[in-house]
C-alpha cells in the first residue's frame, strides 16, 4: 500500500492561486484505502474550495496505471469537461500524479504527500514495510525486510546495540528486526538461513529512474530506453567482476 497524507489546505490553496477552474481527481485504490483521496475526501476537498474556485470532481480507479488514466481522461474529454478547467488537483500518490500528467493536457498539481510503501494497521497508523529496492531477501528472512525494518539497514544482524530484542535507535522502543527474524526462523526450523552471511548492499550502484520492460524486444529493433550514464558496458562488466569476487 502506498501511504500518503493530505497536504495542508493553505499549501494546496497557494498552489491553486494561478487557476480558477479545477477538477479534483481522486484515486480508487491506495488513496481510497488510507482515506486521503477517495470519494469522501474528494467531496470534502471540493466543499472547501468551492466559492473561490470552480470545482469539478472525478475518482480515477487506478491513476498510476497509464491505460486507466488515458481511458478516464478520454472520458473527461468526450464529456467536454476538459474545456471547462485549467488544472487538476490530484489526491493520489506521486506516481499517479505523474501518470496523469502524461495524458492530461492541463497542469496536474499534487494534493497529497507520498511517504512510503507500508502496512495499514488502522486508518491513521501506518508502518513502512518495503523500500522497493528491487532485490528482495524476504525468502531468507522469514518475511521481515532487514533493509526497511532494521534502523541501520543491516544485511547481517543483530548488531551490538540490541537489548532484550529492542533496537537502540530510538531508545529501545522498537523491536530489533534481526531479533524478529531469528524468532520466526526458529519457529519454522530454518535457523540455517539466519547463519548465512550476506554481502552488504551496493546502494551506490542503483541508477534512477528505474523501470521494468518485460516485453521482449523484436529482433532488429533497437531498445527505446536510453542507458543510464553510469550503466555503460564497461561499468556493467566491472559490477559482474565485483560480484564474482565477493
Amino acid at each position: 500500500m502506498i501511504i500518503t497524507t493530505q497536504k495542508p489546505l493553505e499549501e494546496i490553496m497557494k498552489t491553486l492561486e494561478p487557476y480558477t477552474k479545477i477538477i479534483i481527481a481522486g484515486c480508487g485504490t491506495c488513496s481510497t484505502t488510507v482515506q486521503t483521496g477517495g470519494e469522501q475526501q474528494v467531496k470534502e476537498m471540493a466543499d472547501k474550495l468551492r466559492g473561490k474556485w470552480f470545482v469539478d470532481t472525478v475518482v480515477v480507479e487506478a491513476p498510476c496505471d497509464g491505460r486507466i488514466a488515458r481511458k478516464d481522461w478520454r472520458k473527461i474529454q468526450k464529456q467536454g469537461r476538459d474545456q471547462r478547467i485549467d488544472a487538476l488537483l490530484c489526491l493520489m500518490c506521486g506516481a499517479g500524479v505523474q501518470t496523469l500528467a502524461e495524458v492530461a493536457e492541463v497542469p496536474c498539481l499534487p494534493g497529497l504527500n507520498t511517504h512510503f510503501l507500508g502496512k495499514v494497521e488502522r486508518i491513521g497508523l501506518y508502518y513502512e514495510r518495503c523500500r522497493a529496492c528491487g532485490d528482495c531477501y524476504l525468502g531468507e528472512t522469514a518475511g521481515i525486510c532487514p533493509v526497511t525494518r532494521c534502523a541501520k539497514g543491516l544485511m547481517n544482524g543483530p548488531c551490538g546495540g540490541v537489548i532484550d530484542g529492542k533496537c537502540e535507535v530510538g531508545g529501545y522502543v522498537r523491536d530489533c528486526a534481526w531479533f524478529l527474524i531469528w524468532e520466526r526462523l526458529k519457529k519454522f526450523g530454518r535457523m540455517n538461513l539466519f547463519r548465512r552471511v550476506r554481502p552488504p548492499r551496493q546502494f551506490g550502484m542503483q541508477a534512477y529512474p528505474r523501470g521494468i520492460d518485460a516485453v521482449p524486444t523484436p529482433r532488429g529493433r533497437r531498445e527505446t530506453h536510453p542507458t543510464a550514464p553510469d550503466e555503460t558496458e564497461e561499468h556493467k562488466v566491472d559490477i559482474t567482476k565485483e560480484k564474482r569476487n565477493e
